[in-house]
């Protein structure tokens, strides 16, 4: 990473706030320790408990299949060249049920008009839900210089996710954009430049 990492636990100096944020956030990741992620953020405490509280949300109380959510987060990983989270979340993804087939398309980067209509390409286990939730992915992902999401995409997402569920992806879509644009800055985990691969667990 371009600093060093935060100590793993609190100094002994640090306020109640932080010691706070720290048990916070081990609470979240257990059984597994900190990761280097938590421990860039917790150079600044008061962030990383906004963070912690805002992911775990993410993470934990939204109404999307876990297929979905981390499909549109690999997503995110794979378009940003954000290392740590395309292998974070392709995991998870394929522990969901995401098939090795749609995880491989996701690293080529194609649009999913490449699948659409007669003679578009088939991929095992890519159904009408993974090409509407990549299609609004991928548009999150470049929204800016006046690009928005397109009329078509958006009404190919709401034929298949109701309105919490649209504006749960939305967030968690925007927010990992943000996650990876973190990764990649700092080089968290020392990922930069390290290739991105379909993960073992995929079938």
């Amino acid at each position: 990473m371009r600093l060093p990492y935060a100590p793993r636990t609190p100094p002994a100096s640090a306020p109640q706030s932080t010691r706070d944020t720290y048990a916070a956030m081990a609470a979240r990741r257990r059984p597994r320790p900190l990761i280097p992620l938590d421990l860039a953020l917790l150079h600044s405490p008061p962030l990383a408990a906004g963070w912690n509280h805002f992911l775990g949300a993410i993470r934990s109380d939204t109404t999307l299949s876990p297929a979905l959510l981390e499909l549109a987060v690999a997503r995110v990983g794979a378009l940003t060249d954000a290392v740590w989270e395309w292998r974070a979340h392709a995991r998870l993804a394929a522990l969901a049920g995401v098939r090795r087939g749609v995880l491989g398309w996701v690293l080529r980067r194609e649009g999913v008009e490449s699948l659409d209509g007669e003679g578009g390409e088939e991929v095992e286990g890519m159904g009408e839900e993974e090409m509407a939730v990549l299609a609004f992915t991928d548009e999150v992902v470049r929204i800016g210089s006046g690009r928005g999401v397109s009329d078509a995409v958006w009404d190919r997402l709401r034929a298949v996710l109701d309105e919490r569920q649209c504006v749960e992806l939305t967030v968690a879509v925007s927010m990992y954009c943000g996650v990876s644009r973190v990764l990649v800055a700092l080089d968290v985990g020392e990922c930069n430049g390290l290739p991105l691969e379909v993960p073992s667990e995929a079938k």
